[in-house]
Order: structure tokens, then sequence, then C-alpha cells
């Protein structure tokens, strides 16, 4: 199956933090088809804290949703995630914003990834990597969603 993820860091590692989070996710079975340059945004949600580093991932894997988010979190706890309030600094994070053209609406576990349409610094460098993935339920484009989006928040290309 086709997945988009997408890892993040604010951390004082940033850089590093994403090319281990790649290589973890390698070295566990997803197959890296296409990856995006690195994007730099303000913290989303809360101030006061470093900018951070994002890059798309557009990926092949043979796990379900639920096992490639346990993936996602054991990639985080690698990378020196700990505990942190919602939308603080953060070493690394990795969300799923698609999984092929499912949708997934379970506990802890939403597919497409909530918000997605509406942050820019997910779509910038989602459209870099995967500008003809499908975003379901609509069956728009990442390329046309990046296109319609309202967000106005400084994303710059690194």
């Amino acid at each position: 199956m086709e997945a988009a993820l997408l890892l993040g860091s604010n951390g004082e590692r940033r850089v590093g933090s994403l090319r281990e989070a790649s290589a973890f996710l390698v070295s566990r079975g997803v197959a890296v088809l296409s990856a995006s340059s690195l994007y730099a945004s303000p913290p989303f949600g809360r101030g006061g804290q470093p900018w951070f580093l994002n890059r798309a991932l557009r990926v092949r894997t043979a796990l379900s949703p639920r096992a490639l988010l346990a993936l996602a979190k054991e990639a985080e706890v690698a990378g020196g995630r700990s505990p942190s309030p919602r939308w603080g600094p953060r070493e690394l994070d990795v969300d799923i914003l698609l999984y092929g053209d499912r949708v997934v609406e379970e506990e802890g576990l939403r597919i497409p990834h909530g918000g997605l349409a509406e942050r820019r610094f997910a779509l910038a460098p989602l459209a870099e990597a995967a500008p003809r993935m499908v975003v379901p339920p609509r069956g728009d484009t990442v390329e046309q969603m990046l296109a319609r989006c309202q967000d106005e928040t400084e994303v710059v290309k690194i």
C-alpha cells in the first residue's frame, strides 16, 4: 500500500532527527518512494518555541494503518521524543497523512490526518513528494488541495 508520512522536528537536532527517522522506517521494511525537501515553518498551535523542519515521505508498506502508526510511534521514541504538552516542542513527530485511498477513523488514528486541508506546513512538503496522490473521500489530489489551502502560515523550502 502507498502511504504518505510527515516527519517533523523542532528539537536541537532537527535535520539529524529527520534523517534518522527515515532510516529507521526503512530498516523496518518501509520503502521510501519519494521524499520532499526540508520545509521550515513556525510551530502550530503553540508559540514560544523554535520553528519546525518538516519532510514528507511517499512510502510503500505492507503494514496495516494501525501497525504503521505503531511503527511511527517507535520511530519517535527511537528519535528521542519524550512526553510533552500538546503542540509543544518535540525532537521528532511522525504522522500518517494518507494511506492509499482509505479513510480510517479509529480511536487514536484518523486518516487522512485531521486538519490536513488547513495546514500548509504539511501540504507544501506533501505536494512535492506526492503531488498526484489522491486525498479521500473527495478525491482531490494533494496538489489541488494545496492550491485551495487558505492557511497563510509562512512555509519556507530549505
